[in-house]
């Protein structure tokens, strides 16, 4: 059995939903399209990428830190070991990309029966029917839960060869090559935030996804950009497809 995407409930969900409108309220006229904001505020010049609010700031610094929490996120929860973890390919503690679609999609096993799936933004729908399809071929008689949390989780990349040592100042797990080797993903506190580290490396680079409840995004970059300004780190922009 599974269950088609839905957004995140809670006050968490509420908040994420926060949007800018140029709706008048007198005349009930929309002026403007929504648009969504990550819990992160977006350091200058702001511009809208795909609905979202972003920051359109461009850094050449060594080390770098984007806010990437425009990405879509759509959970998956199944038996660790049934049909649908096979159909999938990808187990706890790994991450790998679906070549289907020139590898736009990130399939992260999170947890044990859980994972996510992060695509570029607005896609969450297509990633959620596609998780859904496969459980409906693959998986019939499990319980499969596909719930979006797109607006309910914030999202942070650093990159650069300095990135490990940032994340030796707030992390306390082992994260050299030989114990998390690109493709690694694994959850642990960072700056004392539950976070759920991912190492995605980007062009022979060295780069971390990292991301937690919304509610601690803005402090967990806050974070990670004091941690390393002795390292040089530079805040840098949203760029599609950001995956």
């Amino acid at each position: 059995m599974s269950e088609h995407p839905v957004p995140a409930d809670g006050p968490a969900a509420a908040d994420a939903n926060d949007t800018a409108t140029g709706a008048d309220t007198a005349t009930g006229a929309d002026t403007a399209a929504a648009v969504a904001r990550s819990p992160i505020a977006p350091a200058a010049p702001v511009r809208v990428e795909s609905g979202w609010e972003v920051s359109g700031c461009r850094s050449n610094a060594p080390l770098t830190i984007a806010d990437h929490t425009p990405l879509a996120k759509v959970h998956l929860r199944a038996p660790w070991n049934g049909a649908m973890a096979k159909a999938l390919g990808v187990p706890f503690g790994r991450a790998a990309r679906d070549t289907s679609r020139d590898g736009a999609w990130l399939v992260v096993g999170s947890g044990p029966g859980e994972w996510f799936v992060f695509a570029p933004p607005g896609a969450a729908g297509q990633a959620g029917g596609w998780l859904d399809t496969l459980a409906a071929d693959s998986a019939a008689g499990e319980l499969v839960s596909v719930v979006d949390l797109t607006h309910g989780r914030a999202l942070v990349r650093i990159t650069g060869q300095d990135a490990a040592e940032l994340m030796a100042r707030l992390c306390g797990v082992d994260l050299h090559d030989d114990m998390a080797p690109d493709g690694a993903a694994l959850r642990s506190a960072v700056a004392g935030v539950a976070t759920d580290i991912i190492r995605d490396d980007r062009d022979g680079v060295l780069s971390y996804l990292l991301h937690c409840e919304r509610s601690s995004g803005q402090y967990l970059f806050d974070a990670l950009v004091s941690a390393g300004e002795s390292l040089g780190i530079g805040v840098d922009g949203f760029r599609l497809p950001g995956i």
